[in-house]
């Protein structure tokens, strides 16, 4: 059964950007969390390292000017814009959203009658990324799809 070296190379990048993430959170923080390796948002974007891996995979099989590669490149800007942009503001007004449920279950502590319920679980914060987070998930997806692409021409 012959695979889908694009997918292939796509799928791998996201998931070495997902296991970069533990190493970048210890880092960070200086401890060792595995479960970084299923988040969304932190460094480096995986989101940014897959679309990147198949949109250079693509035109180093393809060539830069081929419809393939326009798909593949505005696919990934797309993906892109949305981590850093729409996914980041979404994780933000997530933050404040949690502040604000702590700041009212404190203040409803002074006031019995208020009747305010605090929410079981906060809203998760890392959403999507910085564009630091994106560029660094860019620079890793090109560099597995170019190094893809130069393996795939060797066999």
């Amino acid at each position: 059964m012959k695979m889908n070296k694009g997918m292939i190379t796509a799928l791998s990048a996201i998931g070495i950007a997902q296991g970069l993430k533990v190493l970048t959170y210890k880092k960070l923080t200086g401890k060792w969390d595995f479960r970084q390796v299923m988040t969304t948002g932190g460094m480096p974007s995986s989101h940014s390292a897959g679309v990147a891996a198949l949109s250079s995979y693509v035109a180093a099989k393809h060539g830069t000017t081929s419809v393939e590669t326009a798909i593949a490149v505005i696919f990934g800007v797309i993906v892109m814009y949305d981590a850093q942009g729409i996914r980041r503001h979404t994780g933000e007004i997530a933050k404040l959203i949690n502040d604000i449920d702590g700041e009212m279950a404190v203040i409803s502590k002074h006031l019995p009658g208020m009747g305010y319920v605090k929410q079981e679980e906060e809203l998760n914060e890392l959403l999507g990324h910085q564009p630091k987070e994106v560029a660094w998930g860019a620079i890793l997806g090109i560099c597995i799809g170019l190094l893809s692409a130069k393996i795939a021409d060797s066999n």
